[in-house]
C-alpha cells in the first residue's frame, strides 16, 4: 500500500461530493411549488459550507465497503444518507438562527435576517420533511430508526441548552450530553447507518458509531474553543457568541475551577452588564482553553484508534486524517 498519510479526504472524495448540494437543492425544488419556500430552504445549500457531515458519511461508507468486500464502491443508499445528514444539519442551523436571533452565519446574513421568523421556521420543517421522505425511500427499518433518533436528539439537545441551571458538579455532564445530542448524534448515527447499509456485523456497526461520536464531540469542543480565540472574519459568525447567548461551554466550565466567581454569572446566563467581558477575560486567564483542547484531542485520538481497526485503504486513512483536521481547524 502506498503511503496515504498525506491523504486529503475532500480531494479523495471529490467526485462523490461535487454534486451533493446540487442534488439536495433538486430534492427540495421537486417537493414544492412555492418559490419563496424553495429559496429559503435552499439558502444554506449554496456550496459554501464545509460539507463535513456528508464527507465523513461517504468516507466511512467507502472504508467499510472496502473493509468487508475489498472493493472500491459506494451504494446509492449510502450517498442518500450523506445527503440526508447535511439536510438535517442545515434544518437545525435554520431553527438555531431563529432561536438565537443570530444575524450572520458562514460570513453572510443568516436566514432570519432576510425573511420573517414564521417562514424561516417552516422552511426548516420543510427540509426535515423532505429528508424524512428520502429516509423512507431507502426502505430499511433500522436506518429509519437510526436517522429518526438524530432528530429526537437534536430537539432534546436544544431544550437542554435553553434551560441549563444545574448545580456545579452536574454542569459538565449536562454540557457533554447536550453536545452529544446537538452535534455528535448526527455524525455518529449517519456513519452507523451507512455501515448498516453495507451489511456490516454488529461489532463493526458499533465501531462506526463510536468513531462518529468521538469525532462529533471533538468537533463541538473545538467549536467552543474557537468561539474564544478565532476572529469573527475567520469564523463567519461573531465570536464570544455563546457567552452573549448565555451559554456556558467547556472553556467556561473549566475556567470555573480556578475562578469560582464565574458560577453566579453562569446561573444568571451572563446577563448583567460586564458579565460577558469579564467571563471572556477569566477564560483567557485560566487554563480553560488548554483543557478544552486536551479533551478534544482525547476524543480525536479515540476516533483515529477506531478507524485504524478497519482494513487498510485510502478511505480508512482518510478517517484517521479527518480526526486531525477536526482538531486543527481554524474555523
Amino acid at each position: 500500500m502506498p503511503d496515504y498519510t498525506q491523504v486529503d479526504p475532500y480531494r479523495l472524495l471529490e467526485d462523490d461530493l461535487c454534486n451533493v448540494y446540487d442534488d439536495i437543492r433538486q430534492e427540495l425544488v421537486k417537493n414544492t411549488n412555492q418559490p419563496e419556500l424553495n429559496t429559503i430552504a435552499s439558502y444554506y445549500f449554496d456550496g459554501q459550507g464545509k460539507a463535513l457531515r456528508p464527507m465523513v458519511a461517504i468516507l466511512m461508507a467507502r472504508a467499510i465497503n472496502y473493509h468487508i468486500y475489498r472493493e472500491n464502491s459506494l451504494l446509492s443508499s449510502q450517498r442518500q444518507v450523506a445527503m440526508i445528514s447535511e439536510m438535517i444539519h442545515s434544518a437545525s442551523l435554520i431553527h438555531d438562527d431563529v432561536i438565537d436571533q443570530s444575524d450572520c452565519r458562514r460570513g453572510k446574513p443568516s436566514v432570519n435576517m432576510l425573511w420573517n421568523h414564521k417562514k424561516v421556521t417552516m422552511a426548516g420543517d420543510f427540509i426535515l420533511a423532505v429528508a424524512s421522505m428520502m429516509i423512507a425511500r431507502i426502505r430499511n427499518d433500522d436506518v429509519t430508526l437510526i436517522l429518526s433518533q438524530v432528530v429526537t436528539d437534536l430537539v432534546q439537545g436544544e431544550f437542554m441548552q435553553l434551560g441549563s441551571k444545574e448545580t456545579e458538579n452536574e454542569r459538565f455532564a449536562h454540557y457533554l450530553t447536550k453536545t452529544y445530542r446537538k452535534t455528535a448524534s448526527l455524525i455518529a448515527n449517519s456513519v452507523k447507518a451507512v455501515t448498516l447499509l453495507a451489511g456490516a456485523d454488529e461489532r463493526t456497526t458499533e465501531l462506526s458509531f463510536q468513531y462518529g461520536r468521538a469525532l462529533g464531540l471533538a468537533f463541538q469542543l473545538v467549536d467552543d474553543l474557537l468561539d474564544f480565540v478565532s476572529s469573527s472574519a475567520a469564523m463567519g459568525k461573531p465570536t464570544a457568541a455563546d457567552l452573549k447567548l448565555g451559554l456556558a461551554t467547556a472553556p467556561v466550565l473549566f475556567a470555573c475551577e480556578k475562578y469560582p466567581e464565574l458560577n453566579p454569572m453562569i446561573m444568571r446566563r451572563f446577563q448583567e452588564p460586564g458579565d460577558v467581558e469579564k467571563a471572556f477575560e477569566l477564560v483567557h486567564k485560566s487554563r480553560g482553553l488548554e483543557q478544552t483542547r486536551f479533551l478534544a484531542r482525547k476524543h480525536c485520538l479515540e476516533a483515529a484508534r477506531l478507524a485504524s481497526e478497519l482494513a487498510d485503504s485510502p478511505y480508512q486513512k482518510g478517517l484517521v486524517i479527518v480526526s486531525d483536521l477536526v482538531l486543527n481547524r481554524i474555523k
